[in-house]
């Protein structure tokens, strides 16, 4: 008897540890792109402070309405609810100059190119950076329609981190917003680089048309909810 029941018992152990090593090796399916891109949206959406950079290559873009000013590059900083700052690197009559930008709910500050004296935006100036993390026409929305034609290109390593990299169409409406003002009216193909976890977009990169040649666009984004606060300039200063 005491032998049937060990062996019983024996019986149950091993099926115990069966079910639990079954279960010790379930895994969850990672999200696919669209769930990827949804999250990501809604990250977007609700970020306090980030850090980012925007490169431009290819055909010239300008800041300002009269051809003046040609965008080169800009890095800056994002406090909610619409308030940004950056240095903005751009090129006029052949030389390469630096222009400090401060948005603060819609009002615009820039510094002097010549006198490096911070002044109110002139008329025609189009950059603002802090339209790309607005919830209602920034990266969100973008992301969110983006979902319908989204191409899962897979993981990469990217500074030793793993990104999903998702390919998706962005409107022209979208892509005036996320180049701040800068190009208007073009659907663009968009190649995004997110950090699965969390859904923080790391990097975006497309082509816009603008004169006989392509524009290219890379954007960088990182140190999510560093401590920023963004004040207006000293215009005494």
């Amino acid at each position: 008897m005491k032998r049937r029941m060990m062996a019983a018992f024996v019986a149950l152990a091993a099926i115990a540890a069966a079910c639990s090593s079954t279960n010790d090796t379930t895994t969850t399916a990672p999200p696919t792109a669209a769930e990827l891109l949804a999250t990501s949206a809604a990250t977007m959406g609700s970020v306090d402070t980030v850090q980012f950079s925007i490169e431009r290559g290819g055909e010239p873009v300008y800041i300002d309405t009269q051809g003046f000013l040609e965008f080169v590059s800009a890095t800056g900083r994002f406090a909610a609810p619409g308030a940004a700052e950056a240095l903005v690197t751009v090129s006029a009559l052949g030389l390469s100059t630096e222009v400090g930008a401060v948005v603060i709910e819609g009002e615009t500050w820039l510094t002097n190119p010549i006198t490096g004296n911070w002044e109110p935006t002139p008329p025609g100036y189009t950059f603002d950076p802090a339209t790309l993390f607005d919830p209602e026409v920034g990266f969100r929305a973008m992301l969110q329609e983006g979902i319908p034609s989204v191409e899962d290109v897979g993981d990469e390593i990217v500074e030793e981190e793993t990104l999903r990299h998702v390919r998706f169409t962005a409107s022209g409406t979208r892509v005036e917003v996320i180049t701040a003002g800068m190009v208007r009216g073009e659907d663009v193909t968009i190649d995004a680089w997110i950090e699965p976890a969390s859904g923080e977009l790391r990097r975006a990169t497309f082509p816009t048309t603008i004169g006989v040649a392509p524009t290219e666009w890379d954007l960088t984004f990182f140190d999510y909810g560093a401590d920023i606060e963004i004040t207006p300039p000293d215009l005494e200063g």
